[in-house]
């Protein structure tokens, strides 16, 4: 098969022949239709994952239809159009039989743990406890788009967050996560407001119902602004970028007793980043993290998508071919972009 591989992390990486993957006995190869292009995959490339082996394909926000299974899967068949969670649990350690597969003990993880779907084919693990069943007339592109950033927002707002209506929700960072928490946000109820350095990523998070908006590069205290806007501070306030400035943004923007959820994944696990605690004890804050979510929570999200209430088709900006993808992967460290980009590995 075709896949896009990297020697070396930072350096360019290449389209080449590759060995087709085998399933495991619990797993299956699935085909990859549509693959999203997401700054984690940046993050690993860039050697911040401690998980990944030299050489290695990346990409793990992925659907397509199932290929090969494995001895030991019953709920699955070639044919099969599905997506999948990025972190694929095992299913039966305490975290799962809590119903907690998205901090899985023994989790896997596409383009992370093994190879991923910036290729024709990939191998997923643990098949009956993680393939989501795409519903007929869903694109693979918007089904991709659900497997990390979608439906990590989601998880973020609803159930990490507990949005409520009414409240003002702050979203630092308007990139594919930080534009579906908006959308989920609004669609909730919430008014929103959109911080990001990007013109043409604020005007995508209006479109998306965001009430107000911030320009980050143009304001010398986004938190500030942010207080201003919401009369005091935000209920809700998401860092849905993964940085030091962002992070400390998003818990200085909140009012008091105010939530914030850590979605962005910061620079480096081994590194610090400096967390505003003295506001968190003296106004009380929740400071929480959010990590994808899990296959079976799937059904009420797909549910509000078949619905038309939530639009994550509309968050699919730009589709390219795999020979694109390691000129696009090494763009996200300068020019993240706006919207979700979608490699169809085939076209």
């Amino acid at each position: 098969m075709r896949a896009v591989v990297f020697e070396r992390y930072g350096e360019p990486a290449e389209v080449r022949e590759v060995a087709d993957p085998e399933p495991a006995e619990h797993g299956v190869v699935v085909r990859v239709e549509a693959t999203g292009l997401c700054r984690s995959d940046w993050h690993g490339w860039q050697g911040h994952d401690p998980d990944i082996t030299l050489p290695h394909v990346p990409g793990h926000e992925l659907a397509g239809v199932v290929e090969a299974v494995g001895a030991r899967v019953t709920g699955r068949r070639p044919g099969d159009r599905v997506t999948v969670p990025f972190v694929c649990a095992c299913g039966s350690c305490p975290a799962c039989a809590a119903g907690d597969q998205q901090v899985c003990e023994r989790q896997t993880q596409p383009g992370f743990t093994h190879w991923g779907s910036f290729a024709h084919y990939v191998a997923l693990d643990h098949a009956d406890v993680n393939l989501v069943a795409v519903p007929d007339g869903m694109s693979y592109a918007t089904a991709a788009s659900l497997g990390c950033r979608f439906a990590t927002a989601y998880r973020a707002v609803v159930r990490q967050g507990r949005v409520a209506a009414g409240e003002w929700v702050a979203v630092h960072g308007c990139g594919g996560v930080g534009l579906s928490a908006v959308m989920i946000a609004a669609a909730a109820g919430a008014r929103v407001v959109a911080v990001d350095v990007s013109p043409g990523a604020l005007e995508l998070a209006r479109r998306f119902g965001a009430a107000e908006c911030v320009d980050a590069s143009a304001v010398p205290d986004p938190a500030a602004a942010v207080r201003d806007l919401t009369g005091g501070g935000a209920h809700l306030s998401l860092d849905a970028l993964g940085a030091p400035a962002t992070c400390a943004a998003s818990v200085n923007g909140l009012r008091r007793r105010g939530r914030h959820v850590q979605v962005g994944l910061l620079p480096s696990p081994t590194g610090t980043t400096p967390v505003p605690m003295a506001r968190a004890v003296a106004l009380e804050l929740e400071l929480l993290g959010s990590h994808g979510m899990a296959a079976h929570t799937y059904p009420p999200m797909l549910e509000l998508v078949r619905a038309g209430v939530l639009r994550p088709d509309l968050l699919v900006t730009s589709t390219i071919g795999l020979d694109a993808a390691p000129a696009a992967l090494a763009a996200m460290g300068t020019a993240p972009g706006a919207g979700v980009t979608v490699i169809e590995p085939w076209n």
